[in-house]
């Protein structure tokens, strides 16, 4: 079913994310375009239901992977980038993957990269009205 939604999402109780006015979002249900705990419980919902969602850091985007957590020499930063501690980096690994990370720490000759997801380890909070649900193309 292709399904439109208006929400807002919150974690720590801090605004994380919101369907702009006017704009529902909109997913095919079932097809995993979305994060599994937030698809589970939109599942039976109809056109007009409004519902707060809590999802579990394990149904969300998983906990914080200390793994994920990695130094890396200076130099392997492009030259364009003047790192700062907290900013937000995106690029491509030695095998070809997409990454995005976030700069945890800078010292003399490395940085501390965390490749988990902003919201990796945190509750979140939906809430969520149905716009619309019909059958999917």
């Amino acid at each position: 079913m292709a399904v439109q939604m208006e929400y807002a999402l919150t974690a720590d109780g801090q605004a994380v994310d919101a369907s702009p006015a006017g704009e529902p979002f909109r997913y095919t249900h079932g097809r995993g375009q979305i994060i599994p705990g937030l698809e589970r419980q939109l599942a039976g919902l109809h056109v007009g239901d409004a519902r707060e969602i809590t999802v579990s850091p394990e149904e969300g985007y998983g906990p914080v992977d200390p793994e994920a957590v990695v130094e890396i020499p200076r130099e392997q930063l492009p030259a364009t980038v003047t790192p700062e501690a907290g900013m937000s980096l995106s690029g491509v690994d030695p095998e070809g993957r997409p990454f995005r990370a976030r700069i945890k720490e800078l010292r003399d000759t490395t940085v501390t990269l965390d490749l988990n997801h902003p919201l990796a380890g945190k509750t979140l909070l939906f809430k969520v009205n149905i716009v619309d649900i019909a059958p999917s193309p």
